[in-house]
């Protein structure tokens, strides 16, 4: 929205809201409001002293006369069957005619005694009537009661009708024209002005808007910065305008007596929330304090546990059986349970903590939590039973049931292998807990890792001259160790074979699949040569002379 249409919807605002004031000033004039309740005090200056004075039954029974917006004075008893309200409303009805009346005149409203009461009557018309039960609450005589009613009257009906008069009018029109005038201009300045500051702060790029960077890390670029600022500054306009509006609102309803009482509401509803924030901040400091003093208490002892791991972890600290390894988590551990326990603590002194609306919502929460994350719950409490029971580590090369390959990440939920096909595969840990684990790389760091395999040969074949030969294959595969050296044990005697296993033992875990691939090459190699032939007596029985030729 360019300015020039923020100038023309400012426009039509004015002249809507000077249009709106004429009309309700004019339906006011002719018709004036309901009366308000026997519990509303809507006290004029004249009376306010009055109604400051009035006992505290007043509120209750008695009913407040305000034929024009203002109340005159308080009907306090009642008279025959009419009750207090009842009277009141027929006086203002009463009133509200005789300010319709054109040739009213002050002096016509005279005081007759009539038996017991006293009336007031203008010409002949009784506007009302004054009883002992008055002059009895009030501890007054009738006469003071009844010419101070008549005073109150004669004023509030020659009020109303110079209220009402046309140059009144038309000067009360001006002054309400002359408000949206200089409302109009304060917003086309502003409005203006907040212009002028978006240019200036466009013009900064690259001389004091810069962006904003943490270490390497570039937060938000000049760009970004400039978005970010004119968005504070579009905030700090609008809210810079609804003061203004809410300013001259009450300020315009306040020149007609009709719509004074807006002012003041439109006043109420500005001040009373700020006013119950004051004092809900003002009541909540005490535990406000107490919640610093709590989480800084908390936040230490945190520092704390995560300093001694740290000497735990760097092996300053050395404490029997607490493997470093161990530190980390067991900080984590720590720095949850005393979170925790510090909320249990401040929880009484959180807002509303007592309420039941608080209450039940925590409660929805707790269960929310407990039936969704049930699996979650299994896998951060398997992987704490993992970590401590330190099967394997990063960068270890293991067997997790059926998937083989280096452990690059160990998370509180699940571990990601990269197999030697390079596959990233991802293990809860609860499936972990529940499946046998190989540490290849903790055995070959310990005790040397054994490579094994089984060939199978008739007792035709001398047992000694197979032995030479699978340590011979041994001894010409690469990454096998000489020392140790590889040795063979005979497995079994079956009815038809034996069974022979070379053993070798390798450094180099990661390179098995290889190892292995090669010690198969060099066994097959090693017996071809020999001349001997290595499947098996069954399947040399069932092919007979059709012999298999082994090519180079």
């Amino acid at each position: 929205m360019n300015m020039r249409t923020q100038n023309r919807v400012i426009l039509r605002l004015c002249l809507t809201s000077l249009f709106m004031a004429g009309v309700l000033f004019a339906v006011r004039t002719q018709q004036a409001w309901p009366a308000q309740s026997s519990n509303t005090h809507v006290t004029s200056l004249e009376d306010e002293q009055e109604s400051v004075a009035l006992p505290k039954l007043v509120e209750i029974q008695s009913a407040p006369v305000a034929p024009f917006h203002s109340t005159i004075f308080f009907v306090h008893s009642r008279l025959g069957p009419f009750t207090p309200a009842e009277r009141a409303e027929r006086l203002e009805r009463i009133i509200r005619q005789l300010g319709r009346n054109n040739s009213f005149s002050p002096t016509l409203i005279k005081i007759v005694q009539n038996g017991t009461t006293l009336e007031i009557i203008y010409d002949d018309t009784v506007v009302m009537s004054v009883s002992d039960g008055d002059a009895e609450y009030l501890q007054k005589s009738k006469e003071d009661i009844a010419a101070e009613y008549r005073d109150n009257i004669a004023r509030a009906i020659v009020q109303h009708r110079h209220y009402t008069e046309l140059p009144s009018i038309l000067i009360k029109m001006a002054l309400v024209l002359l408000i949206l005038v200089a409302f109009f201009f304060i917003i086309k300045y502003v409005n203006r002005l907040f212009m002028i500051v978006r240019r200036k702060l466009v013009a900064l790029r690259g001389t004091y808007i810069k962006g904003i960077r943490v270490k390497s890390y570039s937060l938000l670029d000049e760009d970004k910065c400039i978005v970010v600022l004119l968005f504070f500054i579009k905030i700090i306009k609008y809210l810079t305008l609804l003061a203004i509006l809410y300013f001259f609102l009450p300020l315009l309803f306040s020149v007609f007596p009709e719509t004074r009482g807006l002012a003041g509401t439109l006043w109420d509803y500005i001040l009373t929330p700020f006013s119950e924030i004051v004092i809900a901040v003002k009541n909540y400091l005490p535990k406000a304090v107490a919640i610093t003093v709590i989480v800084t208490l908390f936040r230490y002892l945190a520092k704390g546990a995560k300093y001694f791991a740290g000497e735990i972890e760097k092996g300053k600290l050395v404490i029997k059986g607490f493997y470093p390894d161990w530190a980390a988590p067991t900080c984590n551990i720590v720095r949850t349970l005393l979170f925790i326990f510090m909320f249990i603590v401040i929880f009484q002194y959180l807002p509303y903590s007592d309420s039941r609306v608080f209450q039940g919502v925590s409660v929805f929460i707790g269960v929310l939590v407990s039936l969704g994350s049930t699996a979650l719950v299994g896998n951060m409490v398997a992987g704490l039973a993992l970590t401590y029971m330190r099967p394997f580590h990063v960068g270890d090369f293991v067997k997790i049931g059926e998937t083989a390959g280096t452990v690059i990440e160990k998370a509180p939920l699940a571990i990601r292998i990269m197999t030697i096909k390079n596959e990233d595969i991802t293990i809860p840990n609860s499936n972990i807990m529940s499946v046998h684990t190989v540490n290849y790389s903790q055995t070959a760091r310990e005790n040397k890792l054994i490579l094994y395999t089984a060939v199978t040969f008739g007792y035709d074949t001398p047992w000694r001259k197979v032995h030479e030969l699978l340590l011979s294959a041994a001894a010409q595969t690469p990454h096998v160790l000489a020392e140790p050296a590889p040795f063979v044990l005979q497995r079994a005697l079956d009815n038809f074979f034996a069974e022979y296993q070379i053993n070798v033992y390798i450094a180099e875990e990661k390179l098995m699949p290889r190892i292995y691939s090669e010690l198969y090459e060099n066994i097959q190699d090693a017996f071809k040569d020999a001349g001997i032939d290595i499947t098996t007596p069954a399947y040399q029985s069932f092919r007979g002379k059709n012999r298999i030729q082994i090519t180079q």
